[in-house]
């Protein structure tokens, strides 16, 4: 399997998420929060980490995509806000899996800015800066990572992986 090579085990995970949480919580005003997932790889760690804020949550959807088959970028981001819920007057959480060039994460932190929320704070599970392309940071992170081409825990290659519990390093042969 061209995805053995565990980079960041189900334990280092779990333990993370409700630290993040906290970082989370002292940092969002208090009361409800409007969690936006960018999908598809985002799902199941912004689910956990929903779960762990403890409060009482909504969730919203985008989904983005910069990749078409295999591991290299299109270049263009394209971008559904069809399931993005009511934005205007909440206070926001928007969650991604990985920062990478930094243009989709750029691109919906626009489109949720132009829906006016109260507040918006940014979680990303991993942050790759050096391919960052736009300078752009999120609010929280999970993990600084290098550059390695990464699967599991809801990110993909081709649609396969998602359902690792970890992240691991996809090397094809």
């Amino acid at each position: 399997m061209p995805a053995e090579e565990i980079l960041i085990s189900q334990a280092r995970i779990e333990s993370r998420l409700p630290e993040l949480a906290a970082e989370i919580n002292e940092a969002l005003p208090e009361g409800p929060v409007h969690v936006v997932m960018i999908l598809k790889g985002a799902i199941v760690f912004g689910v956990d980490l929903a779960r762990a804020l403890g409060r009482n949550t909504t969730l919203g959807f985008l989904s983005a995509s910069s990749y078409g088959a295999g591991m290299k970028s299109k270049g263009r981001v394209e971008i559904d806000a069809r399931h993005l819920g009511e934005v205007e007057g909440r206070n926001v959480l928007l969650i991604d899996d990985i920062l990478d060039t930094g243009h989709t994460f750029s691109k919906t932190i626009d489109i949720l800015r132009d829906k006016r929320p109260a507040s918006l704070r940014t979680c990303v599970l991993m942050d790759k800066p050096e391919r960052r392309e736009v300078d752009i940071h999120a609010d929280h992170v999970g993990f600084a990572i290098e550059n390695h081409f990464v699967v599991g825990y809801g990110l993909d290659c081709d649609e396969a992986y998602r359902t690792l519990p970890d992240i691991r390093i996809y090397a094809p042969e």
